[in-house]
C-alpha cells in the first residue's frame, strides 16, 4: 500500500494537517502547539500582521522559519476587499499564496460563493496560488477549480462550531470529482472529526479553534497530528462494507468436526 504525495501547486508537504494562529492563550503556547502538530503550513490573517512596521514584535516572530505561511483574507465580506487584502499580503512579503475567504453572512460566517469565485478568477490572473474556503457544495467547488484554484477547501461545519463533519456525502462527492487537492476547513472539534475527514478521502485538514480553544492546546495539537495520519491510513486501507447483520469473525469452514 503506497500513498501519493500531498502536493499543492507543485509544492510537496509531508504533513496533511494545516493549522491556524488565532485564539491561542499566548503566542508561546501557539508555537508549542505548532511544533506538536507537526504541521508544515500555518495560516495567518493578513489583518493580524503589522505590515507597516515590521520592526515591532509580530505574530510572525513566533512561527518557526521552517513552517510555510499561508496568508488568509479573514474578515473580508466582498470580493474587492478580499482581493485588496491578498495584494497587501503579497506586497508585504508574506506570500503569493492565499487562503481566500469572502464571508457572506456575519452570523454563520458562511462563504459568499459567487464573490469567492469572482475573486479567485482575478487573483489567479495576477499570479496568486489561491486556496478558497467554500461551502461543502460540489458545484461551487467545481466552479472554483475551473476558475483556477489550486485546491478547494470545503467546510465541515461552521467556523469555530466544533460540530464535526455535517455532510459526509458531499465531501465524498467533492473528492471524487475534484482534480485538485481537497482540504476540509472549519468545524473540526476533536481528533475523531479530523480522522473522519481523512477517511472520507480528503487530502488534508485545516483547523484552528479545535486546537487553540482546547483546554490543553499542545496536547490537542498532537492528538490531531495522529488523527490525520490514522484517518489517511484508514482511507488507503479500504474499510469493510457496512452490513445490517453480523458476520462471524471466525468462520466455521475448516474447523474439525464440521
Amino acid at each position: 500500500m503506497t500513498d501519493t504525495p500531498f502536493v499543492i501547486a507543485g509544492r510537496t508537504f509531508t504533513s496533511r494537517l494545516i493549522v491556524g494562529t488565532g485564539k491561542y492563550p499566548s503566542h508561546a503556547i501557539m508555537a508549542q502547539a505548532h511544533a506538536a502538530s507537526g504541521a508544515e503550513m500555518v495560516t495567518v490573517a493578513v489583518r493580524r500582521v503589522n505590515i507597516s512596521d515590521r520592526s515591532k514584535e509580530s505574530l510572525l516572530d513566533y512561527i518557526d522559519d521552517r513552517i510555510f505561511i499561508l496568508p488568509n483574507t479573514a474578515g473580508c465580506y466582498t470580493a474587492d476587499d478580499a482581493i485588496r487584502t491578498a495584494r497587501l499580503g503579497r506586497e508585504a512579503g508574506l506570500s503569493h499564496w492565499v487562503k481566500l475567504e469572502v464571508i457572506g453572512d456575519e452570523r454563520t460566517l458562511f462563504p459568499d460563493n459567487e464573490a469567492l469565485i469572482d475573486a479567485t478568477r482575478v487573483l489567479v490572473k495576477e499570479g496568486f496560488i489561491v486556496l478558497p474556503y467554500t461551502n461543502d457544495d460540489p458545484i461551487a467547488c467545481r466552479k472554483l477549480e475551473d476558475a483556477g484554484a489550486s485546491a478547494v477547501m470545503p467546510l465541515g461545519a461552521p467556523i469555530g462550531s466544533g460540530l464535526g463533519i455535517q455532510n459526509a456525502n458531499n465531501i465524498r462527492i467533492i473528492r471524487e470529482f475534484s482534480k485538485v487537492p481537497v482540504i476540509v476547513d472549519a468545524g473540526v472539534g476533536t481528533a475523531s472529526d479530523a480522522a473522519l475527514a481523512m477517511e472520507l478521502g480528503a487530502d488534508g485538514v485545516l483547523m484552528n479553534t479545535a486546537i487553540a480553544g482546547a483546554e490543553h492546546p499542545v496536547q490537542m495539537a498532537e492528538a490531531m497530528k495522529h488523527a490525520v495520519i490514522a484517518g489517511r491510513l484508514a482511507f488507503l486501507s479500504g474499510r469493510i462494507p457496512r452490513k445490517m447483520y453480523a458476520t462471524a469473525s471466525s468462520p466455521l469452514e475448516g474447523v474439525i468436526g464440521t
